[in-house]
């Protein structure tokens, strides 16, 4: 079927896809993100990456994604400062919250879009931890933490897809792709 375009410059994304095997390339989407504030707009967001890629490559299968975190009913982004890693990490601590990850595949005119949730569960993080933690390059580009590095120790448990909190939901990702007759 060729080869697979991945609609994000998220290293995360490509290292989940090279470990499943998936051949691919990164082509950046040149699309604006909007501030999420309904977590609706993950798939929303997901396909409009995928569309703004897809336009160049009409001929080719193009994944784009987004993932958001939502605690105590307020959608988490990416935090742009330490001030900000470190409010949403109070948030988060000693509370249950939810990772959704919208995906998109645009291959011509066919476009299909898919979300996962997963639900994590957050131990109390103490203030020492909070303010190392933000002061680290680890809760930027990318929701809050890393559960796949220094902030899995925050963790408590998952229900749900782990890959989805990393960034891209690995089991509902291979399944389209075979849908689509690519080869996983």
């Amino acid at each position: 079927m060729g080869e697979l375009i991945l609609a994000s410059s998220s290293p995360r994304r490509a290292d989940l896809l090279r470990q499943i095997g998936i051949s691919f390339r990164i082509v950046k989407s040149d699309f604006a993100e909007p501030k999420i504030i309904d977590e609706k707009q993950v798939e929303e967001v997901a396909l409009a990456k995928a569309r703004s890629v897809g336009l160049r490559y009409p001929n080719e299968l193009v994944l784009g994604a987004d993932t958001i975190v939502i605690c105590s009913g307020k959608v988490l982004g990416k935090p742009t400062d330490e001030q900000e890693a470190r409010a949403m990490l109070q948030l988060l601590s000693g509370k249950v919250h939810k990772v959704v990850t919208g995906v998109a595949f645009v291959k011509g005119g066919m476009e299909l879009t898919s979300r996962e949730e997963t639900l994590v569960w957050m131990r109390e993080i103490e203030e020492v931890e909070i303010s190392e933690y933000a002061a680290s390059d680890e809760p930027y580009d990318k929701a809050a933490y890393a559960i796949q590095g220094k902030g899995a120790i925050f963790v408590q448990k998952i229900e749900g897809c782990f890959f989805n909190v990393v960034g891209l939901p690995l089991f509902k990702v291979a399944n389209i792709l075979k849908g689509w007759n690519f080869s996983v």
